[in-house]
This record gives C-alpha cells, structure tokens and sequence, in this order.
C-alpha cells in the first residue's frame, strides 16, 4: 500500500548529517510495513529485530557500545551489518528500553549505520520517571492512518488524487466528478485510514468485516494499555478512549467522562494517550498574531480521536453515515470536524508531533466559534465546517473582521467557490489548499 511518509524515509536515507530514526505513531498505523518496505526496495541488506516477537534479542542491548552490540547482532541473527549497505530496524523498540538510550552511542560512534526504531506505544517508556531520552542524538517521523489522499490512491485513484490537489482544477470540475469525490468521502468516513481496514476493503470490498476489524483494533488499544499501566491507571486510560469518539468537537470537559473520579487522574491518562497518538488535543487559542501557540487557553481544549473509522466503530454509527445526505449534520457534525481534523494534521511537518488549534469567545449574549485556525505562511487562516452553500458564517465574517483578517475558509461538501473574503472549499481539497500557496 503506498503511504506518503515513504518519500520522508527515502530522504532520511540520503541524508549527510542523518541521526537514527524513531518513527512514532499509533498501534496498527502500519509502522512495520512501512520499514519493511524501504529495506527491501532501498537497501542491500535488511535485518529486522522484533523485540516483542523474539524477547531474546534484549540480550544484544546489555552494553552501550555499538560495536559490541553489531558483533551480537551477526551472533544471534547469522546476519553481518555493514555500514551504508544494511538498515537495521529495531521494531517493538518500547520493550527494550536500552536499545532506545544505545541509539545515542550509534549516533555518536557510528553515524554512518542506518538504523531505525519503532513501536507500539513508544511513548509509554519514553515518559516513564526512570527512562533517559538521549535527547538530541536521534529524530522523529510521525505515522498517523491514510489521510483521504492515500485513501484515494489505495483505492486506484491516484490520478484523481492528483488533479484535485491542483486547486485551479477545482473551479473547472465537472458535477459527475464533483458527485464521484463526495461520495469517495462518504466512503473515508465510513472505512477510516487504517491499513487493516483499507487493505480488507480494497482487496475484498467486504464493509462488515471491516467494521469487525476496527473493533478488534479499538480492543487491541484497550488491551495494549494493561501491559503498560496499573490497573488503575489503565481504569482511568479506558474511560478516555471510550468518551472522547462521543464528545469530538465539543470543549472537553473531565466531568463528561466521569464525574466520580477526580480530574487530575483523568488529566494525566489524557496526556498518555495524546502523547501515544491515540487522542489530540485542538487547543483554544487567540487570533491577534502568531505563533498560535504563544495565546492557548491550556484549561479549554477540544478533543479528536484518532481514526474517523475507529470513531464510527466506538459510536455505531455507520448507517447514520451511509444515510445522511448532509455531512456536516452525521453525528451533530462531529464526523466532518473530526475528517477536518485528520487532514489538517496529516499533511503538517512529519517530524514534529502534530497541534491543532480553534478560537472560541464565551460571553452570555454573544457566543461565537471558529473550527480551527491554522497559520498558512505568515497568515492565520480560520476554518469554519458548514453545511450546503447557505450555512450561516456568523462567526467566521465576526473573525475575520475583528482580526483584521484577509480570507477564511468554509468546508462542505458544496463545490469550490472563490469569492473573497470567504473562499468555500470541498472537503475532498483540503489536501490542495493546505499544499497550496
């Protein structure tokens, strides 16, 4: 399956003054396969060390020298790492925490070897109160599900893919194909970007068991956090996973997910699954200036889940999906804030973890929202979701005029119009506009 993140990898590989590599992201996002994939087009040699599937292979990791540790690879695996030829892949890397610190001496000692790590709730170790990052020393890559363009790609669409990526296509669009995209969609609501998924799709076309597929994921997750937290805590990571799909697009309340259990405990099982990909955070931010960052409200935030698909799976609300004419009206509109929500993050900086921001002012008779803001260049750009070509942008025109901002974007479904100061974009564009100037 052909992934976007693949070309990061191959300028990885290139690069002079490359570091070892920590590819992040969540369970099932097809960190794995990515990896493999690029040892065996890219390179000579591959050898691949599991330490989840072979525990034994820990035992390579009990000293920091890198010489050492390549003399015990060739012992355990019959394989001979060579330099500039082989990438070593450390997969499962959370169950070996000295293999993380000993990336620091590879990158210190042995610059040259090519070497990747990746895991499955990485974070969980990397924040634990006893574990050393050896900060500096190595860099991120941030995997997340499909976005909707590789969605399309998977699905034999690339071409499609590529003309409407082309925002001055947009005005000359033919309504069949206009119809044909919505539908598509549709379709991503419904399916999700997990690779699982889409590979059961694509190769069988079979949606029951695709949504029988994204339960076991979402079981697979709840499990996951018993091997990494007390029981407690995992009480409290699980009560999270099970609110958030419900509450997208709503300011996050910890009384929502339960008002019997006190805030700070919930808080901090917030941040892990955040920190694990598994939640964002779109935090309530100012519009006077950049960075958008600089003005957040850090005690109002909304939340997003991490998949559209795994959202529908935890509220069953496929069928809704499938009948609703009006996107923007599934779910009371969670479902295209969260679509929103994913493009925008899919198609920010690989290398850092991803931030979403919204503005919001809570006054007693002037209540007024904006989905997200972005910075596009030197500009914030707000974002609103509306329903048809009618929705009311009261919030929006209020934005822009209060800031003194030049243009905002609605999203529908509706086709692309480019009247100033409010430009309307399909949701099946967003790619487009956020790779366009």
């Amino acid at each position: 399956m052909k992934r976007d993140i693949y070309n990061y990898l191959c300028e990885w590989k290139n690069e002079k003054n490359r570091r070892p590599l920590l590819l992040r992201g969540a369970r099932q996002t097809g960190k794995t396969y990515i990896v493999n994939e690029l040892g065996k087009k890219e390179f000579p040699l591959y050898i691949l060390l599991n330490f989840e599937r072979n525990p034994e292979f820990k035992d390579i990791f009990t000293t920091n020298s890198p010489k050492d540790i390549i003399e015990k690879i060739a012992l355990f695996t019959g394989k001979k790492v060579e330099i500039g030829k082989t990438l070593l892949f450390l997969d499962e890397i959370q169950e070996c925490p000295q293999a993380i610190v000993a990336l620091r001496y590879f990158f210190e000692e042995m610059p040259d070897l090519h070497i990747i790590g990746a895991g499955s709730l990485l974070e969980f170790t990397l924040h634990s109160e006893n574990f050393k990052m050896p900060v500096g020393r190595i860099q991120y890559l941030f995997l997340f599900p499909l976005s909707f363009g590789e969605f399309l790609d998977a699905l034999g669409e690339n071409s499609l893919r590529e003309y409407v990526m082309d925002i001055t296509n947009l005005p000359k669009l033919p309504e069949t194909l206009h119809t044909k995209l919505n539908e598509y969609v549709r379709k991503y609501f419904l399916l999700g970007g997990m690779p699982a998924v889409v590979q059961e799709y694509c190769t069988n076309g079979d949606i029951l068991k695709c949504t029988k597929i994204q339960r076991s994921i979402i079981d697979t997750y709840i499990d996951d956090f018993a091997k990494y937290s007390s029981k407690i805590k995992h009480r409290y990571l699980q009560k999270i996973i099970e609110t958030v799909p419900t509450i997208v697009g709503q300011k996050f309340v910890y009384a929502k997910v339960d008002n019997t259990i006190k805030s700070r405990e919930l808080k901090e099982a917030l941040e892990l699954l955040e920190m694990a990909g598994i939640i964002y955070r779109v935090k309530r931010t100012g519009g006077a200036g950049i960075p958008l960052e600089t003005n957040v409200k850090d005690n109002f935030f909304k939340t997003l889940f991490l998949d559209i698909g795994l959202m529908h799976a935890m509220n069953g609300i496929h069928a809704e999906t499938a009948k609703e004419k009006d996107f923007t009206a599934i779910f009371k509109g969670a479902v295209s804030e969260q679509f929103t929500g994913q493009e925008l993050i899919a198609y920010q900086n690989r290398g850092t973890k991803p931030k979403l921001y919204y503005w919001a002012r809570e006054e007693k008779n002037s209540n007024a929202e904006i989905d997200f803001l972005i910075q596009k260049n030197s500009d914030i750009v707000p974002i609103e979701i509306k329903s048809g070509s009618t929705g009311q942008l009261k919030s929006l025109n209020m934005f822009l005029e209060t800031y003194k901002i030049k243009n905002g974007i609605k999203i529908s479904q509706s086709p692309y119009q480019s009247e100033l100061p409010v430009v309307s974009i399909p949701f099946y564009a967003i790619e487009g506009f956020l790779k366009n100037s």
